[in-house]
């Protein structure tokens, strides 16, 4: 029969996943010669047999790729027949200023899982085993091709035995880069809290045993240190929170397996199939009546974040008699996650009692990823690890850099037709986070051969995010916060007219150079239109009112007396309620020093957990408002009264949700109802501006975003409202609601300015030429 020639490429993610010895073992069945190799756009693959043979081997990579793959694109050419007289894989070779794609890291296969706790496999209790379907990729690779000699596993010379492995196309860890074992892998140890190494048997053993007894650990893991104690120990749990200076944020914990996570949580379905699956993330469960875990893991709350082991280390750590482990990433006071070996030990000395070490390097940190489970929908709350860098596909080829914002910060890179957002790189409020983002920045450049010609930025001029911007002597697009968090749900959700969009959040620099956060608006992916907000409220003190949620409940109160008695009355109220510090409170509210004016929604409900009772002071972001949300209860009926007037758009006046709230506390109204009240009072003014703002516009489409969105109560009601009311509502799915998702939206909306400022000047020109 005749022979033929193709010259196949394959785009997507594509390499790291075993695609090579698919595409090797694949050609042996069709008896097809030839070769494949990893470059800098994908896998090239050239293949020489019978046309038919050649066509169904195209249509099976197609169909049927390895797990972990992600076919993008598939190109095929006929070519000239070389006579080729057998397949082999090729050496990798890299191409300059082309895209590729890689895979995250991805979670201990179930088979790998059974060689660890197997006693007859040699791999029995190696903490570094994986193969092509599991196991770190992108927090170990330097550079692009995927090969080991690239990533920092290039120091181990694998063995005959795992040599034998890697070269086997029968082998499941044939060319799995990170293949090891005990003979010529990375190894345990232990180091005291001053970075001494102990002279211990079996690390593993002695881990479990000094975490049974109440110690602390730091366990370096995939892509970044632990920290870690029994989470049964309740003093263990308290001494943490001490040294860590963490007193009331939920603590993240991980749970032996599934069957153990339901004695304390409940799990449906997709909560089970997320948790289970090859990302294994934290998941906010709720817990069940009859959980019995230390209420200092999760003060004041009714869920818990969980995840399952999801390196070797981990599940042999949970081998013995531990079914419970704290596992909160480690970090102090707002730094990046620590990830370097002498960094860890200098930042940790103080919080550890043991270093669990390895030594495979980890080049690029990536925390934990955090979901939710909201009316059977997914809701990401962070996108890290198992996540980043899968792309999001995008009709435009601009090369555009998001610097994102300055909270929960993530950055975001637009090439050839695909947005690559960064994991989690936390709050850039200090040097060392900065340098973090900083370096991860070029790190993505670097690894996408990516050279940006355009720069987006969030308007605030103080943003750190913003100053890096300015940096670059490149065409710079500001973006308002807002419209930002709209456009990244418009882009998830595939929109492209004007919608209506509801925005509630702490913080957001406006047009107005006021804090916005309570925001209505008609956009499309270009433009804005501000058509309602929660009135304007003093911030006394700037940003210790973010800290403080007293102070918010002060001017709040002091608003809402001041439209129903004399200043007097309204003095002697609040002075009785706060004492003599409300009286310098009102005293720099009436001289408005140092009073930031803003419409945040966020505000609002710090303000109300203050009067309700909850929360005086907070120790972590959203504590105010996520503490109200655990007390509340969706059953509970019943609102407050609010005003809306119409000025040049709608404003939304809560004064009388402040009062009314304030008399059932006196009255004796239980908090919880007091919660409930309010929060359905939300609910019920978003929807009802919403259906003014569709009676003036005509719009029917609601597109719901920011960080307030992640309460659970509100997000469940506002869209079951809405839809009662048959708007059209888009939230987030795959992306956050909170500031993760901004620089997704940056870009979206830089792309269309730059089009737009693009048509104009090829207006001009037209216009000189006539």
């Amino acid at each position: 029969m005749e022979k033929n020639r193709s010259f196949i490429r394959v785009e997507g993610i594509v390499q790291g996943v075993g695609f090579r010895p698919f595409v090797y073992k694949l050609a042996k069945t069709f008896m097809l010669k030839g070769w494949v190799n990893n470059n800098s756009e994908g896998v090239y693959i050239d293949v020489e047999g019978v046309k038919e043979d050649i066509d169904k081997f195209v249509q099976y990579i197609k169909n049927n790729p390895p797990p972990l793959a992600r076919i993008e694109k598939i190109t095929v050419k006929d070519d000239k027949v070389l006579n080729y007289l057998d397949f082999k894989i090729r050496e990798s070779e890299h191409c300059l200023d082309k895209i590729t794609f890689i895979s995250p890291d991805i979670a201990t296969c179930s088979e790998c899982e059974e060689d660890i706790l197997n006693s007859n496999n040699r791999r029995r209790g190696y903490s570094f085993t994986n193969c092509i379907n599991c196991g770190p990729r992108f927090s170990i690779i330097k550079e692009l091709p995927y090969d080991r000699d690239k990533t920092t596993m290039s120091e181990f010379k694998m063995c005959y035995e795992c040599s034998s492995e890697y070269l086997d196309p029968t082998n499941r860890r044939f060319h799995a880069q990170p293949n090891a074992c005990t003979e010529c892998g990375p190894e345990l140890w232990i180091e005291d809290a001053s970075g001494n190494r102990l002279d211990v048997e079996d690390p593993i053993s002695f881990a479990q045993n000094m975490l049974r007894e109440g110690k602390i650990f730091a366990i370096k893991g995939l892509g970044g240190f632990h920290l870690a104690c029994d989470g049964f120990n309740e003093t263990s749990v308290s001494n943490l929170r001490v040294r860590k200076k963490r007193s009331f944020k939920p603590l993240a914990v991980m749970i032996k397996d599934i069957e153990t996570v339901n004695k304390y949580c409940k799990v449906n379905q997709l909560e089970e199939k997320i948790l289970t699956g090859i990302k294994k993330p934290i998941v906010i469960l709720n817990q069940k009546e009859e959980y019995d875990l230390p209420q200092n893991i999760a003060p004041n709350q009714n869920t818990i974040g969980v995840m399952l082991p999801y390196t070797p280390i981990h599940i042999l750590l949970f081998s013995q008699k531990l079914e419970v482990l704290i596992m909160t990433s480690a970090n102090v006071n707002g730094l990046p996650i620590e990830y370097k070996d002498d960094s860890a030990r200098s930042g940790l000395s103080g919080i550890v009692d043991y270093f669990l070490m390895h030594n495979r390097e980890i080049h690029v940190p990536v925390d934990d990823s955090v979901l939710k489970v909201v009316d059977e929908k997914q809701t990401i709350l962070r996108r890290a690890r198992g996540y980043v860098p899968e792309p999001f596909k995008w009709n435009n080829k601009r090369n555009i850099l998001a610097c994102g914002p300055n909270m929960k910060n993530t950055f975001c890179i637009s090439k050839e037709g695909f947005l690559f957002l960064s994991q989690f790189n936390g709050n850039l409020e200090n040097l060392e986070t900065y340098e973090h983002y900083k370096k991860n920045i070029e790190h993505f450049k670097k690894i996408f051969s990516f050279s940006p010609k355009y720069i987006a930025h969030d308007m605030h001029p103080g943003y750190m995010s913003t100053k890096y911007a300015m940096k670059y002597d490149l065409p710079k697009i500001a973006v308002q916060h807002h419209h930002a968090h709209i456009a990244c749900n418009m882009f998830e959700n595939n929109l492209e007219k004007k919608v209506i969009g509801v925005c509630f959040d702490g913080t957001g620099y406006g047009t107005d150079g006021k804090i916005w956060g309570g925001e209505f608006l008609i956009c499309d992916r270009h433009e804005f239109t501000r058509v309602a907000h929660l009135d304007y409220i003093k911030m006394p003190g700037g940003e210790k009112a973010i800290k403080e949620p007293w102070r918010m409940a002060v001017s709040y109160l002091y608003k809402a007396l001041s439209k129903q008695k004399s200043e007097k009355e309204v003095t002697d109220m609040i002075s009785k309620l706060y004492g003599n510090k409300a009286i310098t409170l009102i005293n720099i509210l009436n001289s408005n020093i140092n009073c930031s004016e803003t419409s945040s929604m966020g505000r609002l409900f710090d303000a109300m957990s203050n009067i309700i009772g909850i929360t005086d002071v907070v120790t972590y972001e959203g504590q105010a408002s996520i503490e109200l949300e655990a007390i509340s209860d969706i059953d509970i009926e019943g609102s407050y009264t609010y005003k809306v007037t119409k000025q040049d758009m709608y404003i939304i006046e809560p004064y009388e949700i402040i009062i009314e709230a304030l008399n059932d506390k006196t009255k004796g109204v239980s908090a919880k109802i007091i919660a409930s009240k309010f929060e359905n009072t939300i609910v019920d003014l978003t929807v009802n501006v919403c259906l003014h703002i569709r009676e003036d516009s005509g719009i029917n489409e609601v597109t719901l975003s920011g960080g307030v969105f992640q309460n659970s109560f509100l997000l469940k009601k506002i869209c079951s409202n809405l839809e009662k009311n048959n708007f059209e509502v888009y939230t987030h799915k795959d992306l956050p609601s909170n500031d993760g998702g901004v620089a997704i939206g940056q870009i979206i909306v830089a792309n269309e300015i730059i089009k737009a400022n693009e048509i104009i000047k090829a207006n001009e020109i037209i216009e000189n030429d006539l």
